[in-house]
């Protein structure tokens, strides 16, 4: 019956896609990527109220918005060696960030292949850019953890393509990364974002969660990452228009998302929704408009949709699974990882459901914000931080800088959204906690979670020479570089203590 449905399906797929690109000779849609760095959900069509974002909201009207897309890392690299194959990143030796980038590289597991060469196959163009395009048809981001070869993509613009080809392209833009580390890269940019609108974001009216304090630092940083997202919508227009000058939009299947959430103190990095939880819309030929979707759906999804789309098929062994398909069954559950991120090693894991999310700190005995030079350097961290040695932080701030961690955590998503309370030494959740516990080890039992072993040393201190070189070679101050260093060894200490 499922497989009668799945080609009836195929075939409606079909003839809608037909009937929509007979007028440009394509056979097939084309496929768009919009891939946006450092960002959360904060939209206008997610219920931002401080910022509008006209283009993503009428992007969401004319098609499918998702309201529980969370990615399964949260932190660039891993994220997105998840995505460009449908894989969990711990299924395919991605997992600790920015790896395989020395001596010691890391391969694919033979027969896992990244999706653009699949498109190529297929006769697609594959381009992948930042925006605007740049004339010498330079790549955009990329930064995959595992070897691949460049030519899987064609160039930087869909235009070059043949007559009548279509192309699966990726844009890829900063967004959270332009308002940079420190208050006065926030300072400059909020500046130029008053030259392209008039105004800047009132950070008076700026009301951050509950788990921040509101520093004068901390405030205007996330007024100007709310700046960032207005940014990011009026890009987003521009790419809208050029595919609609040059006759592509009513052709084109636009995906918008971005590769994990704000790059803040518990953000980007760690466990919680504001790490995990992403946007996700996707509107184009033969998707009906005005959808708000609420099942729970994993990032590396748009793989296997985008394939599907193309009419091309989905590899057996892929994890991502086709959630625009007519015959598609919900999830349960959303499953993350975040292991090493630069020289900080790591090993968390997090499984969410609608109601609870559980994380498991397996690291317990180190402290939730340990030494990380890139985190550390960033302004609105060393105001949280200084927050604390003043005493101006409340409890569920302060559990941030403890020394240590619980081995568990829960949250009750429904009565507490911001993950606040952990309920797993609480006796009426005992329950719930031993349901989360084995959902979660069944799913690193099942898809081969290559984390359960720390990183071999000899790939760590491949990749730490190469971080270490590539900085010095940048000529960055000898104060950061030497910061980095320190926190080397001092990982490597803990990890002969067994820490």
């Amino acid at each position: 019956m499922k497989a009668m449905k799945r080609l009836t399906y195929l075939l409606l797929a079909t003839l809608m896609v037909c009937s929509t690109t007979a007028a440009n000779g394509n056979e097939q849609p084309n496929i768009l990527w919009i891939i946006v760095d450092d960002m959360s959900a904060h939209f206008s069509s997610y219920g931002e109220e401080l910022i509008e974002t006209p283009h993503v909201d009428a992007l969401a009207k004319r098609g499918v918005q998702f309201n529980n897309a969370y990615v399964t890392a949260p932190v660039c690299s891993t994220c997105r060696s998840a995505f460009i194959t449908g894989m969990y990143q711990t299924t395919i030796g991605a997992h600790h960030h920015r790896s395989g980038r020395g001596t010691e590289k890391i391969h694919l597991p033979e027969g896992i292949r990244p999706i653009p060469e699949m498109f190529q196959e297929e006769g697609y163009y594959t381009t992948i850019t930042g925006w605007p395009i740049r004339a010498d048809e330079r790549l955009g981001k990329t930064d995959y953890n595992f070897e691949w070869n460049a030519s899987m993509y064609n160039g930087a613009d869909w235009a070059k393509r043949k007559e009548g080809q279509p192309f699966f392209a990726q844009i890829q833009l900063p967004g959270g990364k332009l308002r940079g580390g420190n208050v006065e890269s926030t300072e400059r940019f909020v500046n130029r974002i008053e030259e392209t609108f008039g105004n800047r974001t009132d950070v008076n009216k700026v009301s951050l969660p509950p788990y921040y304090p509101a520093t004068d630092v901390i405030l205007q940083d996330w007024a100007a990452y709310l700046d960032s997202v207005r940014e990011t919508d009026r890009v987003v227009g521009e790419i809208l228009t050029k595919l609609r000058e040059e006759g592509d939009l009513e052709n084109t299947i636009v995906l918008f998302m971005t590769d994990h959430g704000i790059s803040h103190v518990r953000g980007k990095q760690f466990m919680y929704d504001e790490g995990l939880h992403v946007p996700l819309v996707i509107a184009g030929p033969g998707i009906e408009s005005g959808q708000i979707r609420e099942d729970l759906v994993e990032h590396i999804d748009i793989a296997a949709l985008s394939l599907a789309y193309a009419q091309i098929s989905i590899p057996d062994y892929m994890q991502a699974q086709d959630i625009m398909a007519a015959d598609y069954q919900p999830r349960r559950a959303v499953y993350a990882a975040r292991d090493r991120c630069d020289e900080t090693v790591e090993h968390l894991r997090s499984v969410r459901t609608h109601e609870f999310k559980y994380i498991r700190n397996y690291l317990h005995q180190r402290p939730h914000l340990q030494p990380n030079a890139y985190k550390d350097n960033k302004s609105i961290v060393k105001s949280f931080k200084a927050a604390g040695e003043a005493g101006k932080l409340n409890r569920v701030q302060q559990q941030l800088l403890a020394p240590t961690r619980p081995v568990e955590e829960l949250y009750d998503l429904k009565n507490d959204p911001h993950e606040l309370h952990n309920l797993a030494e609480d006796p009426a959740h005992q329950g719930q906690l031993k349901r989360m516990r084995k959902a979660l080890q069944r799913w690193e039992q099942h898809s081969g979670d290559q984390g359960v072993d720390p990183e071999p040393t000899k790939m760590f201190d491949s990749d730490m020479k190469v971080y270490v070189d590539t900085l010095e070679a940048r000529r960055r101050p000898i104060e950061h570089i030497n910061t980095i260093k320190n926190n080397i060894e001092l990982m490597r200490r803990w990890a002969r203590e067994g820490k």
